[in-house]
């Protein structure tokens, strides 16, 4: 799951996203209007985590332009602002929930789990490739029953692989699908984790291969 949080209190923001990267997410997180406009004009998220006051506008107003635009991308908006009339407003500007500050994350958790359970795609939450089967909802990985373990990220490099198996994935899609735009990341990193990736299939005898084009992307498919 790729959040981007629009939180302009730094303490805030810090808490949030360190919650949400400890539950499997990555998270870009900044602090302004024009900010998040630029953020999902250059990437894909799956949910915003959006603050109603920023120094530069009502979070509301982000809402109003994605949807004028079509944009779909599920939106929780969050606020100060708790009465009945402002959750409405919330609510009817295009967000999908509205959570009034102060709030638990445990809640907050749950609340973004709902609303990515939603439909939005036909993908099943369960997919099998060779001796091996992807849990999307939890993030899973079993090869003929048996758990495969693996770290957050190399789970993520492995789910976003297999969310286009067949077919090559750019590394810049597999970049962000692994790190956040904060983090610190070194140039070899990606490589890093696509071994580790190939050697716990390998010896797990999962039936998939991982190929690769130098500084292009990667491949994965069931072993021939």
């Amino acid at each position: 799951m790729r959040v981007l949080l629009v939180e302009d209190e730094r303490p805030m923001a810090l808490v949030l996203r360190n919650g949400l990267v400890r539950h499997g997410m990555v998270v870009d997180d900044v602090a302004s209007l024009s900010e998040a406009e630029a953020a999902l004009h250059n990437d894909i998220y799956d949910v915003v985590v959006l603050d109603r006051r920023l120094p530069d506008g009502d979070g509301l107003s982000l809402v109003k332009l994605l949807r004028a635009k079509g944009d779909v991308v599920p939106v929780l908006v969050l606020t100060a602002k708790g009465d009945l009339i402002d959750r409405i407003a919330g609510l009817n500007s295009g967000a999908d929930d509205y959570l009034g500050k102060p709030f638990a994350f445990e809640e907050l958790l749950a609340r973004l789990r709902a609303i990515l359970r939603r439909p939005v795609h036909l993908q099943p939450d369960i997919v099998n490739l060779g001796r091996m089967s992807f849990d999307f909802a939890h993030r899973e990985a079993h090869v003929e029953g048996v758990h495969l373990r693996m770290p957050r990220r190399e789970l993520l490099v492995l789910e976003a692989l297999m969310r286009r198996m067949g077919r090559m994935v750019l590394r810049e899609t597999l970049m962000e699908a692994v790190f956040g735009m904060n983090d610190e990341i070194e140039s070899n990193a990606l490589d890093t984790h696509i071994s580790r990736v190939r050697r716990k299939l390998a010896d797990a005898q999962a039936g998939i291969t991982i190929s690769g084009i130098r500084g292009v992307g990667y491949l994965l498919r069931e072993t021939a």
